[in-house]
């Protein structure tokens, strides 16, 4: 798809293909708006080399590339229109794409990190990737997934052995907590290793009071 008529501003075609509130940016905007290419001003194309090399170095994801941005075009003027004529090409040329993000994000950590599925959400959410493309992406990831073994094999990736002691159970408890592991499974693991009532008994405590 054309991005640009002769003219230099958004095509027909690319406002045909744009939402509502894109297609009110896009007919705003004036490629001859004065973005002067310096140390603090950016026009279209300076911007869009940025973001190209930004995403050249890794995946990011539509918000962390806009923050990106923003944080380049400061206060100038129409600097948030700017930002998301750039995003808006950057998506049609399939340089942006939340979904292949979540799913590779997804599968390598699951695959590399043997992290459990609560924590790659957890991750994905605060990358800004929207909810429901998070379930889809997490679902597939983890299909067939059997919980406890996979974090059995977290902790021999981190090499975290059966307890000796309290001490050494809640260090284990803590770190499956936050590779996004389950109470559930991981009470389990400790049971299987005969860590102590009492110990166990005091980090179901410890979990119910961060669950609240």
């Amino acid at each position: 798809m054309t991005l640009h008529d002769e003219r230099g501003g958004p095509s027909a075609a690319w406002l045909a293909a744009s939402p509502p509130g894109l297609r009110r940016l896009l007919l705003a905007y004036n490629p001859c708006m004065p973005f002067k290419r310096s140390k603090k001003n950016y026009d279209e194309e300076a911007l869009y080399e940025y973001a190209i090399g930004a995403l050249g170095r890794r995946m990011r994801t539509v918000a962390e590339i806009k923050r990106l941005m923003r944080n380049r075009v400061g206060a100038q003027p129409h600097g948030d229109l700017l930002v998301e004529v750039v995003v808006a090409r950057l998506k049609a040329q399939h340089y942006l794409n939340d979904s292949r993000y979540a799913e590779s994000y997804s599968r390598f950590r699951k695959e590399n990190e043997k992290f459990g599925r609560l924590r790659v959400v957890q991750d994905l959410k605060a990358k800004g990737v929207h909810g429901d493309i998070i379930e889809d992406a997490v679902r597939a990831a983890y299909e067939n997934i059997n919980e406890e073994q996979l974090a059995r094999e977290f902790l021999r990736r981190k090499r975290l052995a059966k307890p000796a002691d309290q001490k050494q159970a809640a260090r284990i408890f803590r770190a499956l907590v936050r590779a996004g592991f389950s109470s559930r499974v991981i009470f389990r693991i400790l049971k299987r290793w005969d860590v102590d009532d009492e110990t166990i008994s005091a980090l179901e405590e410890e979990s119910s009071s961060h669950s609240q």
